[in-house]
C-alpha cells in the first residue's frame, strides 16, 4: 500500500504486557502498517496499560499527552487491564480515540475503518467473563532476550488484586504451541527467552478449552529444556505455592534454564497473608527459599512484597522486615499498597495513613539494596557467562549473567547480543559489576 499508516506503542507493566504489545505490532506489520519508535510522529499510537498500582493509572494520562504533543491529530487507542476494568474512565481522557477491552485488543486493527479524532472514545469492552479463549503472544526483535506468554487470567482470590477482573480466568497455551513459538524465537538469534504469564506455576488448566490441568508446570520446563537453539531460559515470577521442589531440582540441572527464580512473598506476616488470601504461609516460602539454596547456591532469588496493606501494623511490618533480612534472598520488588476499586481489601479496616506506607516502602528498599549488594558481593571472583544487551549507557554496555549479576564493560557493539565467560571483580558506583573476558561462548 502507498503512504503506509505509521504506528508506535506504549507498554505499561509487566513482562506479560511486553509480549501482548509485541504480538499485537506484528498483526499491524500484517496489516500494511509500519511501526516506529513512539517518540516519533504516527498516524496511529497504542497504548498497553496497567492497573496494578494507582501509579499505572496516572501514567497512562501522562502518555496521552504526550502523544498529543508529538501529533495532535493522532488516532490514540487504549488496551490491556486499565481498559478492561475502566474502560469508560479512559475513554473520556482527552486524545483518546478507542479503547479496547481483554478480548478485542487482539482484533484491534479491525477497529481501525475511521482514524478520525473522537469527541469522545469509543469503547468496546466485553464481560470479564466472556475473556475465556487463550491468545498466544511474545515479544521478538525488541531486544536480547523474548518474553513468551504460556498463560493468561488467574483464579486466586487475592483481597488487593484486579487482575482476575481485567484478565479473566486461568487459561494455558497448548504445549505444542508453547513449544512451536520458542522455536520460532530461536531461529530469529534471540539468546533467552523469559516465561511470562498472569500465573505461569498454574500451567496447564484451560490448555484445551478445559478447567483441568492437562499438563503441569514442570511437564513445560522439561519439554522447553529440548528445543534446540536455545541459549538460556528464565522463569519470571512464579507462586510459592506452585514452585515445587521437582521444578527446582530439575532446574539446577538443567541444559538451559538458568538459576534465577522470583517469588512473590507479599508479607512475611502470616496474620498478613491471611488477610490477603495469599495461598500459603511464611514456613512455606522458607522452604522454597531453603530448597533452592541447597541445590543452587550461587542462584538469584527476587521477592514481591507489598507494604502498608490494611491491617498491618508496626509488628506486622517489622515481621516482614525481620523475616525478609534473614533470610538469603538476592532483592526485593517494593510495592506500596494502593486501593484498587471492586476488591476486598478495599472495604478493609485498619487503612494505613500514606506518610506510614511511604516510610515503610523506603524501609524495605533499604533493605533491597543491601541485599542486592550482599549478592554481588558474594559472586565476586566467580566466572559466570553474561549475555550482553543493545543499549549504550554513557560509553558502556550492560549484561546479565545468568543468576541476574548486572555487569558492564566499556562500550562494544561487537558484543550486543552476545554470550561470553566472564569472571566478575569489582562492584561499580552504580551498582553494576566490573568484568575481564576469559572467552566468547556465542
Amino acid at each position: 500500500m502507498e503512504n503506509k499508516k505509521k504506528v508506535a506503542f506504549y507498554t505499561l507493566g509487566c513482562k506479560l504486557n511486553f509480549s501482548e504489545t509485541s504480538t499485537i505490532a506484528r498483526n499491524f506489520q500484517d496489516e500494511g502498517f509500519d511501526r516506529v519508535d513512539f517518540e516519533q510522529i504516527a498516524d496511529i499510537y497504542v497504548i498497553n496499560t496497567c492497573s496494578v498500582t494507582d501509579n499505572a493509572d496516572k501514567q497512562f494520562k501522562q502518555i496521552v499527552k504526550k502523544t498529543m504533543k508529538l501529533n495532535d491529530k493522532a488516532f490514540v487507542a487504549a488496551v490491556g487491564c486499565y481498559a478492561q476494568l475502566k474502560p469508560e474512565e479512559l475513554a473520556s481522557v482527552d486524545g483518546v480515540d478507542l479503547v479496547l477491552g481483554a478480548t478485542e485488543k487482539f482484533k484491534i486493527t479491525d477497529y481501525l475503518n475511521d482514524l478520525s479524532k473522537n469527541d469522545m472514545g469509543e469503547v468496546h469492552s466485553c464481560e470479564i467473563s466472556e475473556a475465556d479463549f487463550y491468545v498466544g503472544s511474545y515479544s521478538i526483535g525488541d531486544r536480547t532476550r523474548a518474553f513468551l506468554k504460556v498463560q493468561d487470567g488467574c483464579d486466586y482470590k487475592c483481597t488487593y488484586c484486579t487482575i482476575p477482573l481485567a484478565r479473566g480466568i486461568s487459561r494455558s497455551d497448548e504445549l505444542e504451541n508453547v513449544v512451536h513459538n520458542a522455536k520460532e524465537i530461536s531461529s530469529q538469534n534471540i539468546k533467552e527467552i523469559v516465561l511470562t504469564g498472569v500465573n505461569i506455576g498454574d500451567y496447564g488448566k484451560g490448555e484445551f478449552g478445559n478447567k483441568k490441568h492437562e499438563h503441569t508446570f514442570l511437564d513445560l520446563v522439561k519439554a522447553l529444556d529440548e528445543v534446540e537453539g536455545i541459549e538460556r531460559l528464565r522463569i519470571s515470577s512464579i507462586e510459592p505455592n506452585l514452585l515445587k521442589n521437582e521444578t527446582i531440582e530439575f532446574v539446577a540441572n538443567s541444559r538451559t534454564f538458568v538459576p534465577h527464580f522470583h517469588i512473590p512473598l507479599q508479607s512475611g506476616s502470616n496474620d498478613i497473608l491471611k488477610l490477603m488470601k495469599r495461598r500459603y504461609l511464611r514456613e512455606v516460602y522458607t522452604d522454597r527459599v531453603n530448597k533452592i539454596r541447597q541445590v543452587m547456591p550461587n542462584a538469584c532469588i527476587g521477592v514481591d512484597v507489598i507494604v502498608g496493606f490494611p491491617g498491618e501494623t508496626d509488628e506486622h511490618f517489622l515481621e516482614t522486615y525481620h523475616f525478609l533480612n534473614e533470610m538469603d534472598i538476592s532483592y526485593l520488588h517494593v510495592f506500596t499498597y494502593s486501593e484498587r476499586d471492586n476488591t476486598e481489601a478495599v472495604e478493609m479496616d485498619g487503612v494505613i495513613p500514606a506518610n506510614v506506607r511511604s516510610k515503610r516502602s523506603k524501609m524495605l528498599r533499604g533493605l533491597s539494596v543491601k541485599k542486592r549488594r550482599a549478592f554481588y558481593e558474594s559472586q565476586l571472583g566467580s566466572t559466570r557467562t553474561a549475555l550482553f544487551e543493545s543499549e549504550n549507557k554513557e560509553g558502556y554496555i550492560h549484561g546479565f549473567t545468568e543468576n541476574y549479576v548486572k555487569v558492564k564493560t566499556p562500550w562494544n557493539p561487537e558484543l550486543v547480543n552476545t554470550l561470553h565467560e566472564i569472571t566478575l571483580t569489582k562492584i561499580d558506583e552504580d551498582g553494576s559489576v566490573r568484568l575481564y573476558f576469559v572467552k566468547e561462548l556465542v
